[in-house]
């Protein structure tokens, strides 16, 4: 008999990892369609650098009495120990497959093609700063530009404002907020690269989340600084 959990949609994402070697790595990532959280199954145990406790990120609200795993070291233990010993600028072909229609194929470094899987993992784990981000999974883009970042963060907070003015809620249509949430998760990604880091391993997944950082940090720099002006430029030819 199909139970619930059974039939519920999901998405999925594969990852493929091609090395001049002839070495491969492969991951799937599962997702809850309703919710976009990460489905994962239990392991027996974790590693110690997975718990709460472990170099805890400065603005983590979670009780370790009832969290004893930070969210994301729990769901990132196969990506970190297969990275572990790889160098950032390790050359590499990357296959993705978003779903049933969509395929991604891109010769990278590692650096870059493990920042877009790790990415998902950052916001589907349940971290509760980094929830706040997960909204773009359902479209999830590997391999985004800076521009192509700030736009997706950009409307993507935008909706999440019009479904809390429909909810009759207060909305952030100047985008205040924005900038202190990506901060938060600025914040976050900055403290789980120093848990990393006090493993000992390889730059490889290190790099891959200081690009991640710096997407962020261009998006809350065009925002500081006003510079959407092409973006308004555009929406003002079919707007106004």
């Amino acid at each position: 008999m199909a139970t619930p959990e059974s039939t519920e949609r999901r998405i999925q994402y594969r990852y493929a990892f091609y090395f001049p070697d002839g070495a491969r790595k492969i991951f799937r990532i599962t997702l809850r369609h309703a919710t976009l959280a990460i489905v994962s199954p239990e392991r027996n145990a974790y590693p110690e650098w997975t718990a709460l406790e472990y170099r805890r990120c400065r603005n983590c609200p979670l009780d370790p009495s009832l969290q004893p795993h930070c969210p994301i070291a729990r769901e990132m233990v196969d990506a970190v120990c297969f990275l572990k010993d790889w160098r950032s600028f390790e050359e590499v072909e990357v296959h993705v497959q978003a779903g049933e229609s969509r395929r991604y194929m891109k010769r990278t470094t590692l650096q870059e093609g493990a920042g877009a899987l790790l990415g998902i993992y950052m916001v589907a784990s349940g971290c509760p700063i980094l929830n706040k981000l997960r909204p773009m999974l359902a479209t999830h883009l590997p391999f985004m530009s800076s521009e192509e970042s700030t736009y997706r963060t950009v409307s993507m907070y935008l909706m999440a404002q019009y479904f809390r003015h429909k909810r009759g809620h207060a909305a952030d249509w100047g985008l205040g907020e924005l900038l202190a949430l990506l901060h938060e998760c600025r914040t976050a990604n900055s403290d789980y690269c120093d848990r990393l880091r006090s493993l000992g391993i390889g730059d490889a997944a290190l790099n891959a989340l200081a690009l991640l950082n710096v997407q962020g940090e261009l998006t809350s720099l065009s925002l500081e600084t006003g510079d959407l002006t092409r973006w308004e430029r555009i929406f003002g030819e079919h707007y106004d």
